[in-house]
């Protein structure tokens, strides 16, 4: 039950809010906060989960704050927000969050938390600028595979984020970095979990990482992503974030939820890149033999630790060719083979239970070496230089990064299916790493998470709020649930937004337009029409499900047409966007052409995007085998593929899409569907009815 207390400092926080801003209240939002302080407040640990979808224009990140924290603390819980975009989390973190507090006049500390690969590793940063000013880059190993050799610009942005790093001007955090950090450059300068000698690190106390971990510790309110939530999932939860019991989390762009999940916990392994690896593991363990002569506890290590390393090699040598078979014998232009029902048959499991337990002894060998790098970090007498026991340590660290994802791979693979549980996904695929080499990647992903977050979320967490402005599909939230998991008893609510979609906002399906699988002519159509449909003077956005389809009409369109059009992939995401507005609000004509990433998450008000284009409905590409294997599943459970996934995730996508129109209340303008299977299909009424109740025309 909410006290008294609370409940108070809820309602006031409202009123504040909204008097500060001069608003009104919302019945959507009202309705939010009630339903996400009931939810919370339950006694019933099974009934703490609320599932809101809120229409654009609700105000869903000050209704959940308002609820969540005031709750958060009288329970003396952590509050975490994790968003699935960096522009969410930086608009929460610079934006809606202070100016919340300060309306509300609340005291409550907030923490931004990222990964350890955003952040600078100082004892890299110092191991390069050392290599550099020794002029023996060439020679200087960081990675199993990479060779630090830069070049005079990487030497100059290296000497540049040394300096800014050192007067303080800059904190380590590559997103606060002025420029573009390409990914080589970066990726030199950070390290991962195992290779972070954490405090026994001459850097402790200037590490960027550690110091944006110590806010967590005064956190009331932590902003993440759903990626990082599922990394600490992963390690069990508590490894990164507060322990979930501790924890009330609110997912917000919680549509994103159940693709993070299934991402997160699949597996591959290319086994001739993985076999490249360890054959450098002899050489690597030699060099190193002659530095650490004087501890025979380590050179005894390094013999058995090279043994090991050639027991999985051959193995996976021996694997290869059987593997391979299976590619031989299908015809498939993708050079992919998935095994069905996920069941990858006994000999395959014999292989991967064989692999996996080489792997995991391997593994149990090198953590104890990395164990002993670490106490002679501390040991001021030891016979080799910290720098030397430095970097071997990482480089340990490597080591066991990469055999921990092999383990994790084999490891499913060696699995029994069972028939109470979603099966894995697993497949092959003929890989072309380049100079005509060809390599075996094995995949194995879960098709859904609904186990994982059951067991690993849902069953833990002290209290949820999952929302998003989409997360019903065809009016009801089925897919959801049957994608992530929640629970029956979870509270479901939808909320209408703030807009009068009939009043601002026109639906046009033109009678003339072509059904968007009949590919070449669906083409045609757009490209001869396409000139009639772009608004004069302010923003158009045409949406595409195919590259292919895009570039195909861009090529065709007349040379003024395409001097007005921005096309992605020739421009990045956010220049695009930069791009069109400063059109727009020089009052000249600007059309942006993009696939999924601009149906989503784009904001482009008033005279921004005055016309929403959508080419064709948004089904799911056929040819993925995670979709196939998910499709299989519900085939053979007595389901109908389409009209249980694909359609679902169809009308989610396509809601999205409508939604880039109206993104404030002043907002008007039209959406086309450029697809005829809304008007001659049996399912183009059900996706119809799902849209936003614009003012329809025909």
């Amino acid at each position: 039950m909410l006290d008294d207390s609370t409940k108070e400092t809820i309602q006031q926080g409202y009123r504040q809010f909204l008097q500060s801003r001069d608003l009104k209240p919302r019945q959507g939002q009202k309705q939010m906060v009630a339903a996400i302080a009931n939810s919370l407040s339950h006694n019933d640990a099974d009934k703490r989960l609320a599932v809101i979808e809120a229409g654009t224009g609700t105000g869903k990140t000050v209704a959940y704050l308002l609820s969540a924290l005031p709750i958060a603390r009288a329970l003396d819980k952590t509050v975490v927000v994790a968003t699935g975009t960096i522009a969410l989390q930086e608009q929460l973190l610079l934006k809606d969050i202070p100016d919340l507090l300060e309306a509300c006049g609340w005291d409550y500390q907030v923490a931004l938390v990222k990964g350890r690969g955003r952040y600078i590793c100082n004892l890299r940063l110092q191991q390069c600028m050392d290599a550099i000013k020794s002029k023996e880059a060439g020679l200087f190993l960081f990675e199993d595979e990479l060779q630090f050799n830069p070049n005079g610009d990487s030497e100059d942005l290296y000497q540049e984020l040394s300096e800014s790093l050192e007067d303080g001007s800059w904190d380590g955090d590559r997103d606060a970095w002025d420029s573009r950090i390409a990914d080589a450059d970066w990726r030199t300068l950070t390290v991962d979990h195992r290779q972070c000698t954490g405090r026994r690190c001459q850097f402790v106390d200037q590490c960027p990482f550690f110091k944006a971990r110590s806010e967590l510790e005064e956190a009331d309110c932590i902003v993440a992503n759903h990626d990082l939530v599922m990394a600490d999932l992963a390690l069990g939860g508590g490894a990164i974030l507060p322990p979930p019991e501790d924890c009330i989390y609110i997912f917000d762009e919680g549509h994103r939820l159940g693709e993070t999940a299934v991402k997160h916990f699949g597996a591959q392994c290319r086994i001739n890149t993985t076999i490249n690896w360890l054959e450098r593991l002899p050489k690597q363990l030699k060099g190193q033999a002659p530095v650490f002569e004087k501890d025979t506890t380590i050179t005894e290590m390094l013999p058995r630790i090279e043994k090991g390393a050639k027991e999985v090699m051959d193995l996976l040598t021996v694997s290869y060719p059987r593997f391979k078979v299976y590619l031989d014998n299908v015809e498939d232009e993708r050079q992919l083979y998935r095994f069905p029902q996920g069941d990858v048959g006994e000999d395959t499991r014999e292989i991967a239970q064989n692999i996996s337990s080489l792997t995991s002894r391997w593994m149990g060998r090198v953590e104890v070496l990395r164990d002993t790098l670490n106490e002679a970090l501390s040991d001021k007498d030891y016979s080799v230089p910290n720098a030397d026991v430095e970097l071997f340590y990482q480089q340990v660290g490597s080591w066991l990064t990469k055999s921990e994802s092999l383990l994790a791979l084999w490891d499913r693979l060696k699995q029994q299916p069972t028939t109470n549980k979603v099966p894995l996904a697993s497949w092959l695929r003929l890989d072309d790493t380049g100079s005509g080499n060809l390599d075996i990647a094995i995949n194995a992903s879960p098709i859904q998470a609904t186990d994982i977050l059951g067991e690993q979320l849902w069953g833990c967490c002290y209290g949820a709020v999952i929302t998003s402005a989409t997360l019903r599909s065809l009016g009801t939230f089925n897919s959801l649930k049957r994608e992530t998991g929640i629970p029956e008893t979870a509270q479901f609510l939808s909320v209408a937004g703030a807009f009068d979609y009939a009043e601002a906002a026109t639906l046009r399906v033109p009678n003339n337009c072509i059904e968007g699988n009949s590919i070449d002519q669906h083409t045609d159509y757009i490209a001869d029409n396409f000139a009639a449909m772009v608004e004069k003077k302010v923003g158009t956005l045409l949406l595409f499900s195919s590259r292919r389809q895009m570039d195909e009409v861009y090529d065709r369109l007349d040379s003024d047409i395409q001097s007005i059009s921005l096309v992605q992939g020739k421009y990045s995401n956010r220049e695009m966007v930069r791009l069109h507005k400063e059109r727009v609000d020089q009052g000249k004509t600007s059309v942006l052409m993009g696939l999924a990433s601009f149906a989503e998450g784009v904001d482009l008000p008033g005279d921004y995007c005055k016309h929403v284009i959508i080419a064709k409905l948004p089904f799911m590409v056929p040819d993925d085998p995670l979709h196939e294997a998910l499709s299989e599943w519900v085939e053979a459970k007595g389901g109908n593929s389409f009209f249980d996934i694909a359609l679902p995730i169809a009308s989610l996508r396509l809601i999205q899409a409508c939604g880039r129109l109206l993104r404030t209340e002043t907002d008007t303008g039209t959406v086309t569907i450029l697809d005829k299977r809304l008007l001659t299909k049996r399912y183009g009424g059900q996706l119809m009815d799902a849209l936003p109740p614009f003012r329809r025309q025909h």
